[in-house]
């Protein structure tokens, strides 16, 4: 049966693959406090121990799904890598070219202090910046070099190697760093920083409420008008008199969804005058509506006049007026009358919940939840933006061409003083993805990816290709870790460790970065999403993320490429 098995596999090599990403996946899962080997180590182990058995697979494969996954990295950070070369975002692209540029250096001469060939030094980078893309560039430009297949393959065996032992001190002792020893190199309390900024910033306006619970941040609720001063006066004037949101501050913003008045119930305008007795439906945040509620007047229970449609949508903002304009401002100017009965309940820049204050700056491309009833909500949509609705379905003539032209493109080939360079395919796809997701931003009719696809294309294409990795180096893998095991862990432990104080230190005295911005800055420049969470919560406030979405783009981009830079460099 077990020689069965191993002809099997080894005559159809894709079920080896399916069979690795199901260990991975599963493995990946498991946790011993909060560390865990997280899936693409817990998949390269998977490949090694299936390569074991001496499979071969096609490398046409792990480069299909390798491009696959480029192009989607670059899609997911494309709006704001480009946002990022103009206006105050500069400084922070500034910054993560330096750390990035500290990676590297400090990667290869690490890697040449201790004699690694460029298949290790690679592996070292990737492992101990926790950039997975690195092993694909590099091994591209591995097979680029003018060497026999058999020193090729000796650099290709050690790559995986290096990049496993030292993956998990990049991952863990990037977050330690951050979030423990960060604020000691800083001097500063993190979270009284942090807490300092919100208030510079106007103060948080909206809790996270991301789990299910029991609490519910907005309501809506009926009263009887009590209070005769206000028979006979408008909804505007009603509304008015509960404030709203202004520069410094966060005082609420109650609405007058719906009344019953005259044997009838209607939606009100702002100018419809208030009858005796009538019965409002007011919605709002709920602690405003509870510090409200002894001038509101009774509350009743009015099932009738409560059923209104509501809507939480998701809407991409790609209007220009919406672009570099703090909320306070917003909501001060023309659009607030066009804003009432919507809202805000959270915004997100790539992907990363941002700390929602009155003196925020929105910017094109930023994702605004938005939260009313379906026709305020349907009303707002279109004058911010693009109302990013659920969908299954993937553009992928976009995708497709994308690929095809930025793999073209790279694929071309320059020699400079006798040494061939070019992007390879893999860099190539890597730049159409961050234009293709920069069009998207700027226009939403076209070029859609949906959440969950993406999700595939990044995790399903980088572990497919990192399988492949495992399977392929799995009979000289167990030999390379019991050679150079723990000198690799300590190496590792250099360039993780590096490059993060020189960031933090830069960040401070150079570039004068707020604390808590300059740990989000390090996390994105060294794409470490598990370092954002911990800084995060040790911040116990979302202001971090403000340093990150920038850097994020630019280190996810400059990172990759170093892929290149280091077999260049060893070689």
């Amino acid at each position: 049966m077990w020689q069965w098995l191993v002809e099997t596999l080894r005559t159809y090599p894709e079920i080896a693959i399916f069979l690795t990403l199901g260990l991975g996946f599963w493995v990946g899962k498991f946790k011993v406090g909060t560390f865990s080997l997280g899936v693409v180590t817990s998949t390269l182990l998977a490949g090694v121990l299936v390569g074991q058995l001496e499979i071969t697979i096609s490398s046409h494969v792990k480069s299909v799904f390798f491009l696959m996954f480029l192009f989607a990295v670059g899609y997911g950070v494309g709006p704001q890598f480009f946002r990022g070369l103009k206006g105050d975002g500069i400084q922070q692209v500034l910054f993560a070219v330096i750390q990035c540029v500290a990676v590297l250096v400090t990667a290869v001469v690490v890697a040449k202090f201790l004699g690694y060939d460029a298949g290790g030094a690679a592996g070292l980078l990737a492992g101990s910046s926790t950039i997975s893309a690195v092993l694909g560039v590099a091994t591209n430009s591995i097979g680029q070099l003018g060497i026999g297949d058999a020193e090729k393959k000796a650099m290709l065996d050690t790559m995986p190697v290096a990049y496993a032992v030292t993956y998990l001190f990049g991952t863990a002792g990037s977050a330690w760093i951050l979030a423990s020893l960060g604020p000691i190199i800083l001097r500063v309390n993190l979270a009284e920083e942090s807490r300092k900024y919100e208030e510079e910033m106007g103060g948080s306006l909206a809790a996270s409420q991301d789990r299910l619970s029991g609490y519910t941040q907005f309501v809506l609720r009926a009263y009887r008008l009590t209070d005769p001063a206000w028979v006979g006066r408008t909804v505007r004037d009603f509304e008015a008199s509960f404030g709203g949101i202004v520069p410094g501050s966060a005082r609420s913003r109650l609405v007058v969804e719906r009344l019953r008045q005259d044997g009838q119930i209607i939606d009100p305008k702002p100018d419809t005058l208030l009858a005796r007795d009538a019965v409002m439906a007011i919605a709002g945040r709920r602690e405003w509506v509870l510090e409200a509620a002894d001038r509101l007047g009774a509350e009743i229970d009015d099932r009738e006049l409560l059923d209104l449609e509501l809507l939480m949508l998701d809407v991409v903002v790609t209007n220009k007026v919406f672009a570099g304009r703090t909320l306070a401002d917003l909501v001060q100017s023309d659009l607030q009358q066009e804003g009432r009965g919507v809202f805000l309940r959270k915004i997100l820049r790539t992907g990363v919940e941002m700390p929602v204050t009155v003196n925020f700056k929105l910017e094109r491309g930023d994702t605004l939840t938005l939260a009313g009833s379906r026709a305020d909500v349907e009303r707002v949509a279109p004058i911010i933006g693009y109302a990013d609705r659920a969908t299954e379905e993937t553009d992928m003539v976009v995708m497709g061409a994308g690929i095809v032209i930025g793999a073209l493109i790279g694929a071309l080939t320059f020699e400079v003083g006798g040494v061939p360079l070019s992007l390879s395919t893999s860099g190539g796809a890597l730049i159409a993805g961050l234009v293709c997701g920069w069009l998207r931003s700027v226009n939403r009719t076209f070029g859609r990816i949906p959440a969950p696809a993406l999700w595939v294309f990044n995790n399903i294409g980088l572990n497919t290709f990192i399988a492949v990795v495992g399977i392929s180096a799995g009979p000289g893998f167990v030999a390379g870790l019991q050679a150079q095991g723990l000198q690799l862990f300590l190496a590792g432990l250099v360039v993780t460790t590096v490059p993060l104080v020189i960031g933090l230190l830069v960040g401070k005295y150079v570039f004068k970065m707020k604390a808590p911005i300059c740990l989000g800055a390090c996390a994105g420049a060294r794409t470490t999403t598990a370092a954002l969470g911990a800084i995060e919560a040790e911040a116990k406030s979302k202001v971090p993320a403000l340093g990150y979405t920038v850097t994020y783009a630019v280190g996810n981009t400059l990172l990759t490429v170093w892929g290149v830079a280091v077999v260049l460099l060893m070689s």
